[in-house]
This record gives C-alpha cells, sequence and structure tokens, in this order.
C-alpha cells in the first residue's frame, strides 16, 4: 500500500498533469504565448517596439478592435456572423459628429449615436431570428446600407468641428489617465484600453456565469436541441446581434474622439480585423465556442503583427496576407483539434 504522502504527490501531480493537459488545449493559451513571444522578440530586435509611445499607440489602436470582436464573438458562438460593425461604427461616428456640429450637447450626441447603433443590430437580429435570413446576407445588406446613410447624413463631408462639447468628446476617445508603479516610470493608458477592459470584464462574467451565456453556447452547440429545450433562440439571437452593433456604436464614437475627425471612410474593412481578431482568439465559426479574453488577446496579436511590420521596414501591403494566413493557421488549429479529440 502507497505511504500518505506518496499518495498525496500522486494525486498533485495527476492534478497538474490534468490542469497542464486543459491549458493547452485552450486556442486562447497558444495565442497568448503567441503574443508574448512575439512581444519579447520585437524588444529585443526593435529599438523602438518597447518604448512608452509605441506601446501607447499599439494598445489604443488594439482596443478599438477588440471592442467589436467582444461582440463579434458573441455572434459567432452562435453560429453567425456579423459583417456589418465597420459600417455601423461610421454610422455612430457621423451621428455624434453631426449631432455636436449643430450645437448639441454630448450628452444627447452620444445616446442618439448608441441608439442608432442598436437600431442598426436590432434589423440584422430581427431578419436573422425572426425572419430566417442567412446572417451573411443580412449583414452584408446592412454593412452598405449603413455606411450610406452615414454618407447622407453628412453630404459625404469630413466633419471635424463638434461644438460646445468638443474637448469632451476629444478626451473621451485620445485621453489617457497616468499609472503610478514602484521603480517604473509613469505610465499612460489610454481611455479606449479603460472601456475595453470594464466590457472585458462585462462581457466575461455575461459569457460564463448568466442564463443569457449559457444560452449563446447552448445555441451554438444544437440549435434544435436548444429550442426544444425552452430556450428563446429568436430573443437570444436579436440580443446578440445589437450587442455586437452596440460595441461598433461604442468604438465608433471613441474613434470619432480620438481623430478629432469623422469621413465616411473610417471603419471600411474593418470586419476582416474583427473577425480575424474573434477567429485567432478561439472562437469557431462553426458556432459553440469563444470566449471574450480570447477576441481581446487575438485582436493584441494582430495589432503587434501590424506594428513590427511598420518597425522592420515591410510594407504595409503584407499587412493582409500576414493577418489572412493567422486565420487560416487559427481554423486549421481548430480542425485538427476536433479531430483528435473526436478520435
Amino acid at each position: 500500500m502507497p505511504q500518505p504522502s506518496t499518495l498525496t504527490q500522486a494525486i498533485e501531480a495527476r492534478a497538474h498533469h490534468t490542469w497542464l493537459h486543459w491549458l493547452a488545449s485552450r486556442p486562447t493559451f497558444w495565442v497568448s504565448m503567441a503574443a508574448l513571444i512575439a512581444f519579447v522578440t520585437l524588444s529585443v530586435v526593435s529599438d523602438v517596439f518597447a518604448t512608452q509611445q509605441n506601446l501607447f499607440n499599439v494598445t489604443r489602436n488594439f482596443a478599438f478592435v477588440a471592442l467589436i470582436a467582444i461582440g463579434m464573438t458573441a455572434v459567432i458562438i452562435t453560429g453567425g456572423i456579423d459583417l456589418s460593425v465597420g459600417s455601423v461604427l461610421v454610422l455612430a461616428g457621423m451621428v455624434v459628429g453631426m449631432t455636436m456640429n449643430a450645437g448639441m450637447s454630448i450628452w444627447l450626441a452620444i445616446p442618439l449615436a448608441l441608439g442608432v447603433s442598436l437600431l442598426a443590430g436590432a434589423v440584422n437580429g430581427f431578419m436573422v431570428a425572426y425572419v430566417g435570413v442567412p446572417s451573411f446576407v443580412v449583414t452584408l445588406g446592412m454593412l452598405s446600407i449603413a455606411r450610406s446613410l452615414a454618407m447622407v447624413l453628412s453630404n459625404n463631408r469630413m466633419v471635424y468641428e463638434f461644438g460646445p462639447d468638443q474637448p469632451q468628446l476629444l478626451a473621451l476617445g485620445g485621453g489617457f489617465i497616468t499609472v503610478s508603479l514602484p521603480l517604473l516610470d509613469p505610465i499612460r493608458v489610454p481611455s479606449p484600453v479603460l472601456f475595453l477592459l470594464a466590457l472585458l470584464l462585462i462581457a466575461g462574467f455575461a459569457f460564463r456565469w448568466t442564463r443569457w451565456g449559457r444560452y449563446l453556447f447552448a445555441i451554438g452547440g444544437n440549435e434544435s436541441a436548444a429550442n426544444l429545450t425552452g430556450v428563446p433562440v429568436k430573443r437570444i439571437k436579436l440580443s446578440v446581434y445589437m450587442f455586437s452593433a452596440l460595441c461598433a456604436g461604442i468604438t465608433g464614437i471613441l474613434e470619432v474622439g480620438w481623430l478629432g475627425t469623422i469621413t465616411t471612410g473610417l471603419g471600411q474593412g474593418m470586419e476582416l480585423s474583427v473577425i480575424a481578431a474573434a477567429v485567432i482568439g478561439g472562437a469557431n465559426l462553426s458556432g459553440g465556442i469563444g470566449t471574450a479574453f480570447g477576441a481581446v488577446v487575438g485582436a493584441a496579436l494582430i495589432e503587434v503583427i501590424r506594428n513590427s511590420l511598420i518597425l522592420l521596414g515591410v510594407s504595409t501591403f503584407w499587412q493582409g496576407t500576414f493577418v489572412g494566413g493567422f486565420i487560416i493557421v487559427a481554423v486549421l488549429f481548430d480542425r485538427l483539434r476536433a479531430r483528435r479529440a473526436n478520435d
């Protein structure tokens, strides 16, 4: 009979092995490792990458993609896709910009912009959930409609005067807080990162610990079974597309505050980066799998890659190749993992 100490060690070793096996099976773990390795490598290779100003720019830029990627992840978990987020972003930004340009308060402009975003998401969700139109078709249509409405609203002109509350808008998207840490220089944290952290905590909790989150995974895993067990599939799908549009609307407002201007070209092509961040972060396009943290890590990895290409003097034309390659690798990895699990 093994001694108590030996038995305890065996139990601890087995638990440790099980924990490591679980960790290694998570796509988010490998993406986090890739981002960490890229960060360390670039810090060694480039004298500019690890500077405070460059890291400030990297964190701010990836926050915009990550904010929308969290909403996109919720849609992907249910087995859908939202191609309209870039256009909803510019529509929300144009609404807040034109409203403030007319001399109205920021406290009216922001709720109005978010309301328009939610309306666009509600249209997407209603068509998908209640009418039965494929999400690809519906959101592709909204991609065109929302950007067209932004052009109509602004007469396709640049807006850069935002009335008496302009300093508040600029501080909202372009501001920062200074964090002092022992033995380190004060660190500037961009305000979009603060919004990202808040959304990450809220979405992470909602995905894992609420009934709404459980319903998302149930729908994505087997929609027919979820419907038979009493899950309000249509209402949940409607709420998911509204949540995705809301994330895009928040990002649009922040981007206008950061840039200090708004044009109808804002957010164009952003859908690819957002979907890439969600997929690289572990979301399965077939549905049923995804995390808010994974979306953030995926967005961080994409931004580190883009920043590294610029610092290393590589043409920006290669960015699409690298991002597309990472999407394919992430999907292949997920397929291989699923095949091994089935075997």
